[in-house]
């Protein structure tokens, strides 16, 4: 199954491109601080889930889609830690969009699993 007709793909997809958006209006001494590990653990959830889809077996996918869920709870940790720095207003939204795509990884694993 190709990784880009996956909507769990798609929706970590989309949640990278919002979190460049909202860390663009971070102070600029972030830049090589907070906003880059936030970039960074968030390009880690579609590229983990790509790469994941490309193994050979059940059991490499599941590995590369748990990798792809630490880098979401990453995130989720650096965007409680910008918010607590009031770097975030309204941090429900882009909070919301990464727990739907936490969802969706653990719902993914579940699939995988039973195929093993």
């Amino acid at each position: 199954m190709t990784h880009k007709r996956l909507e769990v793909w798609k929706e970590a997809i989309s949640l990278v491109v919002e979190i460049y958006k909202i860390t663009q209006q971070f102070p600029k001494e972030e830049i090589y601080g907070l906003v880059n590990q936030i970039r960074r653990s968030a390009v880690s959830i579609p590229s983990n889930i790509a790469e994941g889809c490309a193994r050979q077996t059940s059991k490499e996918t599941t590995q590369f889609l748990h990798i792809a869920l630490g880098s979401a709870a990453e995130a989720e940790t650096q965007l409680i830690i910008a918010k607590e720095l009031n770097y975030i207003k309204n941090e429900d939204e882009i909070l919301n969009k990464l727990n739907l795509a936490k969802k969706m990884i653990v719902g993914l694993i579940k699939f995988y699993k039973t195929k093993t």
